[in-house]
């Protein structure tokens, strides 16, 4: 039996959901079995970045080393993050002494609670460039966050530079996480794979969290 608790931290992918259609290819009546055709806009739902999305490098999704798609990470509770804020350095001080360079680290914010309403994209909390910066410095492998985007999206600016700066870092961005209040323990196994698009900017990524009883 596997010793692990598994959290699955994947938002479901529906019609429901921006740059998604899915619609019926085959049916089991008509032709024997039951297939559908997925149009996935390559960002949806919980979804991994390439560089090549901010155009920081030529780096596209499916050249991501595959050893970095599994990784020790802190989990840090920011549910008392208000809408809108900036996330600080200050915000991590308690793994700031404790991180060790090539770890992963996921912001628990509570946001995959606003899923499908105008918060979930307008309001989010956003990393800062101070803390972005930072988390350059420590080498940080994986950055995972509950809302749709490290940054501000309605700010080009702002959702830019932040992007550059953890690309340019070589930090591969994980966006839209969710269950996270399922996670009681402050370090987990991160598992994040991304489909394997040829020449992808970004993709669709099934994330779990390992946890030890």
């Amino acid at each position: 039996m596997f010793n692990k608790k598994i959290i699955d931290l994947t938002l479901p992918i529906n019609n429901k959901m921006g740059g998604v259609t899915i619609t019926p290819a085959k049916t089991l009546s008509v032709d024997g079995w039951n297939a559908t055709t997925l149009n996935l806009y390559s960002h949806s739902g919980t979804h991994m970045d390439a560089p090549l999305h901010f155009g920081v490098n030529d780096q596209t999704i499916d050249k991501l080393p595959t050893e970095r798609l599994i990784s020790e990470a802190w989990v840090v509770n920011l549910t008392h993050i208000k809408p809108k804020e900036e996330i600080l350095i200050s915000h991590l001080d308690v793994i700031t002494d404790d991180f060790k360079a090539g770890q992963s680290i996921i912001l628990h914010t509570g946001w995959s609670k606003k899923v499908g309403t105008s918060a979930y994209r307008n309001d989010l909390p956003r990393i800062s460039s101070e803390l972005a910066n930072w988390l350059g410095e420590k080498k940080v492998n994986i950055l995972g966050v509950e809302p749709p985007s490290v940054a501000d999206v309605n700010n080009i600016d702002e959702v830019t530079e932040i992007h550059h700066i953890l690309m340019k870092n070589d930090i591969i961005i994980v966006e839209g996480l969710c269950n996270l209040e399922q996670i009681t323990k402050t370090k987990v196994t991160l598992i994040a794979l991304p489909l394997k698009i040829e020449g992808g900017d970004g993709s669709p990524t099934r994330a779990i969290a390992l946890q030890d009883f």
